[in-house]
């Protein structure tokens, strides 16, 4: 695979998918990103975004979510997947970014992924939301990458620099936004295996 097909394959994957906003989106400040994106791991982004929401008019900073109680959150947090855990999670960053970076959200790699709940598949989206050169690697990336033969691993930190070889950086925080709203878009696996398949083919 060469860098001028696989641009065309995403220029192709971004045409056709419906308008839709993804959990990191369209938020106030870098705060409600961070514990939106935290949120989103594993759990739809219909459901998650009106549950941040709802979260975020009675826990609007770092410092009233890090002190918030924990059953009061996790009764706002309900509807999303593994809420106990992230519940925990997002108290404990939000009282991270209250006591040791004064409210500040990192904006590196190194440092987001000490905080609570963030790994480098959310850090990445974080920092991609930024405008930054972030390449997050979700199911929805490695599932289409690997169909579109741009990279051979399942690894998703090797898919993330198998990528990063394949495109130019100005698309890296592109990518994940494009394939997600792709897998979104077309639920059937035939129907997408299909047109993965058609796209392949284009020289």
């Amino acid at each position: 695979m060469n860098s001028k097909r696989a641009l065309k394959h995403l220029k192709i994957l971004s045409k056709n998918p419906k308008e839709m906003r993804l959990a990191a989106e369209d938020w106030k400040n870098n705060f409600e990103i961070l514990i939106s994106t935290i949120m989103s791991a594993r759990t739809r982004d219909e459901v998650t975004i009106p549950t941040a929401e709802k979260l975020f008019k009675v826990y609007f900073s770092a410092k009233t979510l890090g002190s918030a109680n924990l059953k009061e959150v996790m009764e706002i947090v309900k509807p999303i997947n593994f809420y106990k855990t992230k519940s925990k999670n997002i108290i404990a960053c939000a009282k991270m970014l209250h006591e040791e970076y004064k409210d500040k959200v990192p904006i590196t790699i190194e440092e987001l992924i000490k905080l609570p709940g963030v790994g480098r598949k959310t850090a990445n989206v974080f920092i991609s939301e930024l405008g930054r050169d972030g390449l997050a690697v979700d199911t929805h990336v490695s599932y289409i990458s690997q169909k579109l033969g741009w990279t051979k691993n399942q690894n998703p930190r090797k898919i993330e620099e198998d990528l990063k070889k394949l495109f130019q950086k100005k698309y890296w925080n592109k990518i994940n936004g494009v394939l997600v709203r792709f897998g979104k878009t077309h639920t059937s696996k035939r129907e997408k295996d299909r047109l993965l398949k058609e796209i392949k083919r284009i020289k």
